[in-house]
């Protein structure tokens, strides 16, 4: 992946246009203040690929821990407990 790394005040001057490229492109800018790292400016597309990679990756640890301590339910019982509240909300 390519990073384009600028000065804050580089990017608030040409912000505009180098939203644009970093969307055409698929890549973060990195914004430093005074040589440092400060921000990372991103797609917003980007951004909700990767939130969505990390909740992944968070159940996966949680379904984990789950197993590793013995919290689980079959799955025959957990679709006739499905089907049950189904048929409750259909009678109701």
């Amino acid at each position: 992946m390519t990073t384009s790394i600028v000065s804050l005040s580089e990017f608030k001057a040409r912000a505009a246009q180098m939203l644009s490229e970093m969307k055409a492109a698929e890549h973060p800018i990195i914004l430093t203040q005074r040589g440092a790292a400060s921000a990372v400016v991103q797609d917003y597309r980007a951004h909700q690929r990767l939130q969505n990679a990390l909740l992944m990756l968070k159940l996966m640890v949680q379904g984990e821990a789950d197993v590793a301590q013995g919290r689980t339910t079959a799955q025959d019982r957990v679709f006739a407990d499905i089907e049950a509240r189904l048929k409750a909300t259909t009678d109701g």
